[in-house]
């Protein structure tokens, strides 16, 4: 049987993609689910005896509850923390699709559930001619999206769901991440998107200065999620 997955989206970089990523994967293996992680690109690595190393890899693979090797987590990895066309052509090396298709149907095959996180927002370049946006179109996966509230974030949402609706993309919720403890007409921001994002929200994450997977966990709606994806 194939496994279910689901592509964890970001209105902008920096928003809490990892953290919500991994808490989905606690969250399902404590419903008892075999979940595997997948991180398709990542940008920003150090080289460690000879490995790529990178942060949000690491922390997706240790959440994870299915043993597979790097490789099929994290197809690309690339040092210089930019746009990842930037990257890998600084690398000489070319994004294909393809690697990333077989590597996940690599973990499908091991688990119940792939949790896909994306890099930056879902329209980040990857490739002269395709996206972020192209891996859970290709994948066919429903999009998670994690909205960072900040000024700027109700423009940032409906741009995003805007342009995954229009490549025939499935919303299956959205998660808040008040990453702005001082932002002005929070609540009413709040609103504003549960009246406009026609999806399920599936948790509201307080902001703090260091953000704890655990506490994170506890907010979400894992059983809905799971429901949803």
């Amino acid at each position: 049987m194939t496994a279910r997955g689901v592509f964890i989206a970001g209105t902008d970089t920096g928003v809490g993609k990892t953290v919500v990523a991994c808490a989905v994967l606690q969250g399902l293996s404590e419903l008892g689910l075999r979940v595997a992680a997948m991180k398709p690109v990542a940008a920003g690595a150090t080289r460690r005896r000879g490995v790529w190393h990178h942060d949000d890899v690491v922390q997706l693979r240790a959440a994870a509850n299915v043993d597979v090797p790097l490789a099929w987590t994290n197809p690309y990895c690339f040092a210089p923390a930019v746009a990842p066309h930037i990257a890998a052509h600084e690398a000489g090396a070319t994004l294909r699709m393809a690697l990333i298709a077989k590597k996940y149907a690599q973990l499908a095959g091991r688990a119940d559930v792939v949790v896909v996180e994306g890099v930056g927002g879902l329209l980040v370049p990857l490739g002269r001619r395709f996206n972020a946006a192209d891996i859970p179109l290709r994948l066919e996966l429903p999009v998670v999206l994690v909205v960072g509230l900040r000024l700027g974030c109700l423009n940032h949402a409906l741009l995003t769901v805007e342009a995954l609706q229009a490549r025939g993309l499935r919303l299956a919720g959205w998660i808040v991440n008040r990453i702005d403890p001082d932002m002005a007409r929070a609540a009413e921001n709040l609103q504003a998107l549960r009246s406009w994002l026609k999806a399920p929200l599936l948790g509201d994450i307080a902001y703090t200065k260091k953000l704890r997977l655990e506490r994170v966990v506890r907010v979400l709606d894992i059983k809905r999620l799971n429901a949803v994806i």
